[in-house]
């Protein structure tokens, strides 16, 4: 659409938000008609701030006709509509809408109409984008940023909301446990209870002539305690220094990949020094044990193995369950081929949300994040289902951090980004919702 239809589309709204913006001040809007006439407030409103955000990407041609054009009646433009109403209604009829709902609803107009002097929600960004790169590569201080919207301090800034929101999202493409798992933001720890004991209940076909005797149920605490999280990504200041690059995508692009990193391998594994997380996939998951011998060579017990671990948890685990393999384990499975001749492992015919094929009716994903870190060879296999995962970020914790002189030797900036996360698999051990099997030899029951 070009910038012609996108003022006059603009006039237009404007036009219809001053019409209700008159009925309201009339008093000629009843109670009935409220919630149609916040409905079209909202969706003028939305419209005019999306149109004021395609104008801003566009190229000037000129001021007229522009977001602000009809902006801002005073209040002193309708004092005759102060007049008392000297017709008398029937009181059921007019059930007029008091002054809250009124000053509400004139409040949503006046947001609508009132685009000149403030600039778009995307310009905003942008503006805030740029800042907080130039401040993390030190072309502003302390003071500029905080003047710019960005809270900094001890030489770190606050990443914000909208780039942490990227950053959250990029994680969730590219690390399956974020994808796959359940996902909690909050500034508080958070308590699951686990049930630990079952109640029993008692049969009987005579009529209870004693007390009915107690059972106990048991349930365990685990809490999401979210500790310090860091990654590190490095970019060199040849890179930085060449004026013409987006250096924010630059440093948002690097910042990604070093976190996602760090997370996977925290979520995975959980294993490096200083950096331990007990409730990590890997440790939480249950081992599965086959109860043949499982040869690599032969296609038959593998098969067999493969069909004892789908029938492992419960019903209701089964129902929303998929495979997780790695590369050594999907080489092996697609192998296998069943006694017609067909290969045991499915390709979909659309590939969707990380899922290509499917093996014994669920979803298959390939994952080389859930490796054997001595020996990636290994094949590993998960199967169940990854609800079960709880993920805790804290609001608004992340943090970016500049180091020149740790790496001032070899001509680079480090980046550290910080935050507060927990990732752990909960459940009772009466539904492990997570089996895990790892086929380091031929095994014999």
């Amino acid at each position: 659409m070009n910038r012609k239809l996108l003022l006059a589309l603009q006039k237009r709204n404007k036009a219809r938000l001053e019409e209700l913006r008159s009925k309201l001040e009339k008093n000629e809007v009843r109670e009935e008609d409220l919630e149609a006439v916040q409905a079209e407030v909202d969706e003028l409103t939305a419209e005019q701030q999306e149109i004021a955000d395609t104008l801003a990407d566009m190229p000037e041609e000129g001021e007229e006709g522009t977001a602000g054009e009809g902006e801002g009646r005073s209040d002193d433009d309708d004092k005759d509509d102060d007049k008392d109403d000297e017709d008398e209604e029937d009181e059921e009829r007019k059930k007029r809408i008091s002054q809250e709902q009124r000053d509400k609803v004139l409040g949503a107009i006046g947001k609508g109409l009132s685009t000149r002097g403030h600039k778009s929600s995307k310009a905003k960004e942008n503006e805030i984008r740029k800042a907080f790169a130039n401040y993390i590569v030190g072309n502003i201080d302390d003071k500029e940023a905080r003047s710019l919207g960005l809270v900094s301090g001890n030489g770190a800034v606050t990443v914000p909301d909208f780039m942490s929101k990227e950053i959250i999202t990029y994680a969730q493409e590219e690390n399956f446990l974020r994808r796959l798992g359940t996902r909690v933001t909050t500034k508080e720890n958070i308590k699951y209870p686990v049930l630990v004991k079952k109640a029993e209940a008692q049969g009987h076909k005579l009529e209870r002539t004693s007390e009915m005797p107690e059972t106990d149920i048991e349930f365990d605490e685990i809490e999401l305690s979210p500790t310090e999280f860091d990654a590190l990504a490095t970019v060199t200041k040849k890179l930085l220094a060449r004026t013409g690059l987006p250096i924010e995508q630059i440093v948002m692009d690097e910042l990604k990949k070093a976190y996602v990193r760090k997370e996977t391998q925290y979520m995975v594994h959980g294993d490096e020094k200083d950096n331990v997380n007990p409730g990590a996939l890997s440790k939480k998951a249950v081992v599965f044990t086959p109860t043949g011998e499982v040869d690599l060579t032969s296609g038959q017990s593998l098969y067999d193995a493969l069909v004892e671990m789908k029938n492992t948890p419960v019903k209701e685990v089964r129902k929303k369950a998929r495979w997780v393999l790695n590369t050594a384990a999907l080489t092996a499975i697609e192998q296998l081929k069943t006694d017609d001749g067909f290969p045991l492992l499915r390709p979909m015919t659309q590939a969707q949300d990380g899922i290509k094929y499917t093996l014994l009716g669920y979803p298959v994903e390939d994952e080389d994040a859930i490796d054997n870190v001595e020996d990636p060879t290994i094949p590993v296999i998960y199967f169940g289902d990854y609800k079960k995962f709880y993920i805790q970020d804290v609001i608004g914790s992340m943090e970016v951090q500049k180091l020149v002189e740790l790496f001032s030797r070899t001509n680079r900036v480090g980046f550290r980004i910080w935050n507060l996360l927990d990732a752990q698999l909960i459940y009772s051990p009466f539904e492990p919702p997570v089996y895990k099997y790892e086929i380091t030899a031929p095994t014999k029951p």
